[in-house]
């Protein structure tokens, strides 16, 4: 078993007041925020984005890439082949999806951690239900990402695991549903305390360790009230219990197992001891051990700092709208042209990697690239650069109260990228009255629209820098 040698997270930036689901309904919602994917994500650009912030502290590039999910934008198709495009992954770097339950992202992270080579777990999930269910209230957006294997030191070292499988019917959805349904609660928590506590113990012993000794304990699952049992059964000291982040970010499925690990891992010190427990279909273990080499290659941003930058200012009938629950009158004009897929195949590097060219002649750059450098009309002298990662700074913007967007209204601007280069595009996750020129901006990889065919249409956008820690690398 290898260790982890880089993480990542990512939080999308709104946020539901769970009392505005309250008070639209009429119902006790509970306390605390939901995290909301906004309109242009969906699981595969938040898992870019978990992906991206891992890779900035990895040491080596993962030569395989699982992807966990049970919300898939895609069926049939291999949706971890568009993240392995957004990082620009090499083309012999194997890319396959593992989802349709929440139990996978574990088994991601299983996979990479007995891969031979370096691989990489992404892990995401958009959750939603019924309105007013405890779905809907409790469920939370967002995805984390990890590299194991390869000459790196590793920051978290594997000591020990542990699995118990159990065929019972606690959590389901058949294809084509949209929500879960559940079975009664008692049921739930009665089957899942003790298939975990089996293998909570046989974690422990494969280990080598107590449970008083452990430093941080992770307890997270589909079935909340089962969690809480089990998390007061473990014989773990009450201090070591990390927050599961239910109460900020929600039960984020597939991706609340790494979320939470990664929040432990940005604050945890050499030498401790981190249990990672997940109920779902049975239970899995893991236990982990903090390294020296923790320290300097903790995630950037880390999830608190994500969590105390995004905004609540939401209303639930903007989240019933971006979930497809509240029909609204669409635009009064035709739809947006459907990509078609030979030129998104032939333009791959611009398109998902978002890939800019370099004049070998005279050092300008061009977006989109081009044969033909602009500035001395060289020809075929240009050399391929990624700017994903590269921030920019607003030169000009304007604010489009009449052009259709789902979060009105459009913010459209002109920024240029540190070390040149000039770039006309849309900011989301922006308040229309806090952006001025000279803010700076970093991109983000989203999704444009969805065409009445179903593909959807992925390019990047630029989103305000809101920390130190945030935006890539100049």
């Amino acid at each position: 078993m290898s260790g982890i040698t880089a993480y990542g997270a990512y939080v999308p930036y709104h946020r539901l007041d769970r009392a505005t689901i309250g008070a639209a309904l009429g119902i006790p919602a509970g306390r605390g925020t939901r995290a909301v994917a906004s309109f242009d994500e969906d699981t595969t650009t938040m898992g870019v984005e978990a992906a991206r912030a891992a890779l900035r502290s990895a040491a080596v590039s993962p030569r395989s890439l699982y992807f966990a999910t049970a919300d898939p934008a895609y069926l049939d198709k291999t949706n971890a082949t568009a993240i392995h495009a957004a990082l620009a992954l090499d083309p012999s770097v194997l890319a396959v999806d593992m989802g349709g339950s929440v139990r996978s992202g574990f088994g991601a992270l299983r996979a990479a951690m007995d891969s031979a080579i370096p691989a990489m777990a992404v892990l995401s999930d958009l959750r939603t239900g019924l309105a007013g269910s405890g779905d809907e209230t409790n469920g939370g957006d967002g995805a984390a990402a990890f590299v194991f294997g390869g000459d790196a030191p590793a920051i978290a070292e594997v000591v020990g695991q542990a699995s118990t499988t159990s065929e019972f019917l606690d959590r389901w959805r058949v294809p084509g549903d949209a929500f879960s349904r559940v079975w009664e609660e008692r049921f739930g928590e009665h089957t899942y305390v003790q298939t975990t506590l089996d293998a909570w113990h046989d974690a422990l012993k494969t280990a080598g360790v107590t449970a008083e000794v452990i430093d941080h304990t992770v307890v997270v699952g589909v079935h909340p009230r089962a969690a809480r049992v089990v998390a007061r059964s473990l014989g773990v000291r009450p201090e070591s219990l990390a927050d599961d982040l239910s109460g900020t970010i929600g039960n984020a499925g597939t991706a609340q197992a790494g979320l939470a690990l990664a929040a432990v891992l940005d604050r945890a010190e050499p030498d401790q001891l981190i249990a990672l427990v997940l109920l779902a279909d049975g239970a899995s273990v893991l236990i982990l051990r903090a390294t020296r080499a923790l320290a300097s290659s903790r995630a950037n941003p880390t999830v608190a700092e994500q969590l105390a930058t995004g905004s609540s200012g939401i209303s639930y009938e903007t989240f019933l709208t971006w979930r497809g629950m509240l029909r609204r009158e669409p635009p009064r004009r035709p739809e947006a042209e459907v990509p078609a897929a030979p030129p998104s195949f032939r333009h791959e590097g611009w398109k998902f990697a978002f890939e800019a060219s370099r004049c070998e002649e005279c050092g300008h750059r061009s977006l989109p690239p081009s044969r033909v450098c602009a500035h001395c009309e060289a020809v075929d002298r240009m050399q391929p650069e990624r700017l994903a990662d590269v921030v920019a700074t607003v030169a000009t913007f304007t604010v489009d109260r009449l052009t259709f967007t789902p979060s009105p209204p459009l913010v459209a601007a002109v920024v240029d990228f540190d070390g040149g280069g000039r770039f006309r595009c849309e900011v989301t996750d922006v308040d229309p009255d806090h952006i001025g020129i000279g803010a700076r901006v970093a991109m983000t990889f989203r999704r444009i629209s969805t065409g009445a065919n179903g593909v959807h249409n992925y390019f990047w956008k630029a989103r305000p820098v809101r920390s130190a820690n945030e935006g890539g690398t100049a």
